[in-house]
């Protein structure tokens, strides 16, 4: 090998370790996410909506997107205001309104062949003793369930699959700049390229 095709060859393998490295393999799932609105902020729900009786004025969302779990999970987005939402539908006796939001999240998010609704909300009222999931029934129908009573579409949304399992490569975001394990990697390869050429010109002097 050249001179010239030594160091760019070791050019080439730093650039590869440089660009690589901010980068890891990350597992997740593609399922629709439960959330009540606690104080203005949306809190990850504890159970799941078949067995969640909510109180007349709550609000609660659905959001469908590809997270690792709850921790990474994205939030509904939109208007989630009970008032709003709900303006139109009055109290009955008997009866509960519990306000809806329904994301069906991005293009990024979504299956392949399919294109997410637009979001929406929604005011159902429902018997005192309904749960979340006979109130979602009211208003965004069909649903569709797993046999482990697993959420996995809205409004028909998404046609197939539950829960499935995705992989992606996403960026590791560093406040200070390259992390020691890049730049011992970025060194290593130098010193190995600075091998490659001094062993070069060993052999043609």
């Amino acid at each position: 090998m050249t001179r010239r095709g030594t160091t760019v060859f070791v050019l080439g393998l730093v650039l590869l370790v440089l660009g690589t490295a901010g980068q890891a393999q990350a597992v997740g799932y593609r399922y629709w996410s439960f959330w009540d609105l606690t104080g203005g902020k949306w809190t990850y729900a504890t159970q799941g909506p078949s067995t969640t009786r909510p109180y007349d004025g709550d609000v609660q969302g659905f959001r469908f997107a590809v997270s690792e779990d709850s921790q990474d999970a994205s939030t509904p987005r939109g208007k989630a205001d009970f008032a709003s939402i709900c303006a139109r539908t009055p109290a009955q006796e008997g009866h509960k309104r519990v306000a809806l939001v329904i994301d069906f999240g991005t293009a990024t998010d979504a299956s392949s062949g399919e294109k997410p609704p637009r979001a929406r909300t929604a005011c159902a009222r429902v018997p005192s003793a309904a749960t979340t999931a006979d109130a979602l029934a009211t208003v965004a129908k069909p649903l569709r369930y797993d046999t482990n009573a697993l959420l996995c579409a809205i409004a028909g949304y998404p046609r197939s699959g539950c829960g499935d399992q995705v992989s992606a490569t996403r960026a590791e975001p560093s406040d200070d700049g390259p992390s020691v394990g890049l730049i011992a990697g970025a060194a290593a390869v130098a010193t190995l390229g600075a091998a490659a050429i001094w062993q070069s010109r060993r052999r043609r002097g």
